[in-house]
């Protein structure tokens, strides 16, 4: 097995940080990007229109039929700064999330085993991972209820073959890395 670079396009949308998996790819190139612009306008459907802006980098891939395909919906295209890392805070974090609560866990096989992964872990992301920016809603906009807890049995849904454990009673979801899990309940004498 031969170690290889592997490039993830994904998109977030900054208002609730719902994140899409745009595609996975080997040797990314204009085209493909393009083509991945248009496959996210399609999954959106009626809420294209409601994308304002596009913020990106410079990269060379992001081509001109790329940035059409967003004007072509109404949004305004934005390139960040040059050499200005905050400018790109949200995908940063993003990607610090995904590496420290699942890739850096997982030993990847190849791009498709990397897109599997990388789907699990956004639909779990989405629905169920609470943000302390958005006062612990998802992104999905389901907030835990912390009611729920007081009846019932908590039930355990391991993720991505338990590295991400998500414990749920009714309308109560959320998910926490193993380790840290762990960690916790060492502390507390559990």
């Amino acid at each position: 097995m031969w170690l290889q670079q592997i490039y993830v396009l994904f998109g977030i949308e900054l208002d609730s940080r719902v994140v899409h998996i745009l595609g996975v790819t080997t040797n990314p190139n204009g085209t493909w990007v393009a083509q991945a612009a248009r496959n996210l306008m399609a999954e959106l459907g009626g809420r294209a229109g409601t994308v304002k802006f596009l913020i990106r980098d410079r990269d060379a891939k992001f081509t001109r039929a790329f940035d059409e395909v967003f004007r072509a919906e109404g949004a305004r295209v934005l390139l960040t700064p040059v050499q200005a890392p905050r400018a790109h805070c949200f995908a940063e974090r993003w990607v610090r999330t995904a590496r420290t609560e699942c890739t850096d866990w997982i030993l990847i096989r190849g791009r498709r085993h990397l897109e599997g992964v990388l789907q699990v872990y956004v639909e779990h992301y989405n629905p169920r991972r609470p943000h302390s920016g958005r006062r612990l809603d998802t992104p999905s906009g389901l907030a835990p209820q912390i009611g729920a807890l007081a009846g019932g049995k908590v039930q355990r849904h391991d993720v991505l073959g338990g590295l991400i454990l998500d414990p749920w009673n009714g309308g109560w979801l959320f998910g926490v890395v193993r380790e840290k899990m762990l960690a916790v309940q060492g502390e507390s004498g559990c």
